[in-house]
């Protein structure tokens, strides 16, 4: 039995060690625990301690203007469409482009021959016509005293009458053919209708000109392209704001660091709509006393709908501003426009009454602040080696 027991004692304490391991190594995951949340929170406590900086900028006096932006194109204010009423081969020319033209200035001819012919026809047609009227009004003449005199039956003498009638008709007829065959010839001499410049020639010497369906365009005549106009294309959400009169200005490539000036003349009633966009036409005139302007070119317009001179003013920025950011902006929701302001270096809320808003600054109609106070309009974590920096100035 001795042997026994020392056996079963052997046994049991070979055995003890592996509990003992078990505790090494939980001992071991919770200190290791421990050490990765006492980082957590040190690394936390680090971040909620970081000092903050506020980014400002001065609230200043100054201008608020509100635009609308938009492109458009220069045109002369009114431009003539110069075409031919008849066909024909042209027979010269004596206006091409930029040519300075006058009212009634020929500036092409269509060979005249075939509309001369036609008239000299019609004038010999009138003549034979002319003249068998006359004869039959002699006749007449003699018919109705020969009746008188019952020398002749009356029915001779109403028949001959009723041949007068019929020649003084046809003379009618004969005198209006001679009357379109004039027009026509004068046609043949393409005028110029106003004072102007030729803007475009689609026309040769020697070119046949049809006119049978529809009038061709010879020339475009731009009249005083000392004055022009931009047709600029304005979105539906800005023209409920504009009205005539209201100033303008535009650049066009051509002159990039040139601005001109000009003022909206009219606004158009009818819509243009392209893919579903809305728009509708103002008419800018401006001064182009130099001929720097060119018709055609590509304008990129701004139209000022509203403006307030000499005004508080601050950035957009400052208005949706708010310490702890989007969560403050949340829990604000629906509460009266604030601004922060630095005081003691600390942001400090302002309510105030907003005014017109250009999309850089907005003014302040109604605030306790001053020209010159610091409104907070962010703010920054500051960390590393600048944690201790003063915040920026803008």
């Amino acid at each position: 039995m001795n042997d026994q027991a020392q056996i079963i004692t052997g046994k049991v304490s070979r055995a003890t060690p592996a509990p003992r391991r078990r505790r090494r190594l939980l001992l071991a995951a919770i200190a290791s625990a421990g050490l990765l949340l006492g980082a957590a929170v040190l690394g936390w406590r680090l971040f909620e301690s970081a000092p903050v900086r506020y980014v400002t900028a001065d609230v200043t006096r100054g201008s608020v203007v509100q635009m609308a932006t938009a492109t458009g194109t220069v045109n002369p204010i009114l431009t003539i469409i110069v075409g031919s009423y008849v066909s024909g081969v042209i027979q010269s020319l004596s206006c091409d482009y930029n040519t300075e033209v006058k009212a009634g200035q020929v500036c092409a001819k269509i060979d005249p021959r075939p509309f001369q012919a036609t008239l000299d026809q019609y004038a010999a047609q009138l003549r034979r016509d002319q003249a068998m009227l006359d004869a039959a009004r002699m006749d007449l003449a003699r018919y109705q005293g020969l009746a008188l005199q019952s020398a002749i039956a009356r029915q001779q003498a109403e028949d001959q009458a009723y041949t007068v009638q019929q020649d003084a008709a046809t003379v009618k007829l004969d005198e209006a053919l001679v009357e379109g065959a004039k027009l026509n010839l004068q046609y043949t001499d393409i005028i110029s209708p106003v004072d102007g410049t030729v803007i475009s020639r689609n026309v040769t010497q020697g070119q046949t000109v049809a006119s049978t369906l529809q009038t061709p365009t010879l020339f475009l005549i731009g009249t005083n392209l000392k004055t022009m106009e931009v047709d600029a294309n304005i979105s539906e959400s800005d023209v409920g704001g504009m009205n005539e009169g209201n100033p303008a200005t535009f650049t066009v490539d051509a002159y990039p660091n040139r601005v001109f000036r000009g003022t909206v003349a009219q606004i158009r009633q009818s819509p243009q709509t392209v893919q579903n966009v809305v728009t509708y036409d103002a008419v800018v005139n401006v001064d182009n006393g130099d001929l720097a302007l060119k018709p055609g070119m590509t304008a990129s317009t701004q139209i000022v709908l509203a403006q307030r001179d000499d005004v508080l003013r601050v950035p957009d920025q400052a208005l949706r501003f708010a310490p702890g950011g989007l969560a403050s902006v949340r829990r604000a929701a629906g509460a009266a426009a604030q601004v922060w302001i630095l005081r003691d270096d600390k942001p400090v809320a302002v309510s105030v009454t907003p005014g017109l808003d250009d999309g850089t600054y907005t003014e302040i109609s109604k605030g306790d602040l001053q020209v010159g106070d610091k409104v907070v309009i962010g703010e920054d974590h500051a960390t590393g080696s600048g944690a201790g920096l003063p915040p920026p100035r803008l």
